[in-house]
């Protein structure tokens, strides 16, 4: 089998998947950290927002070409829709984040200390060292695929699912991947 028919698997089935297994996912933590690091897709960089709450669950992730306004806003709408809202949200000190989190969570407190995110810099290390060795991705699509998709089995090893959770943590994922295609 071809290494560029399971890409085409990947990108095809991963989105449904994710879908599938959305009611067997626990609620997130009322503590999130939340932000961005950049990534290669066709040669330049790009913006991989992402959140994850106190307990290492990660809440959403976005691919953005700017980091701006715009994109912090749709990064953040789209995590609300994902859970519960939460009551205190550790960033950077990006002057965007402010804005959207008055906007967006009036009641939610910010917190921008320094180490305060210490959590989500040391898991966007995970993701780097996932794409390091794909040399890139060719397509906005295709990050888009793969950051989501990383953070379904990221959340499904750390038992964040309903899913294979009677299993030892090395085959967890085998076992949740069994679960969701007898439910698709």
């Amino acid at each position: 089998m071809d290494h560029v028919t399971i890409y085409r698997w990947v990108q095809r089935f991963t989105p449904l998947l994710i879908d599938a297994a959305r009611p067997c996912r626990h609620a997130a933590g009322d503590r999130w950290f939340a932000d961005e690091t950049s990534v290669k897709v066709m040669g330049r960089w790009v913006y991989l927002y992402r959140a994850i709450d106190q307990f290492g669950q990660v809440i959403d992730v976005l691919v953005s070409q700017n980091r701006d306004l715009a994109a912090t806003r749709r990064f953040f709408s789209r995590a609300l829709q994902f859970g519960p809202c939460p009551s205190e949200v550790a960033t950077d000190r990006a002057p965007a984040y402010p804005r959207v989190l008055d906007e967006l969570l009036p009641a939610a407190c910010h917190v921008v200390e320094k180490y305060a995110n210490n959590p989500i810099e040391a898991d966007h290390g995970r993701v780097k060292s996932r794409l390091r060795p794909m040399r890139g991705l060719k397509r906005l699509r295709s990050a888009r695929v793969i950051s989501s998709g990383h953070a379904f089995v990221q959340n499904i090893r750390r038992g964040h699912y309903e899913l294979g959770t009677e299993q030892p943590p090395t085959l967890r994922v085998m076992a949740a991947f069994t679960e969701l295609v007898m439910a698709i």
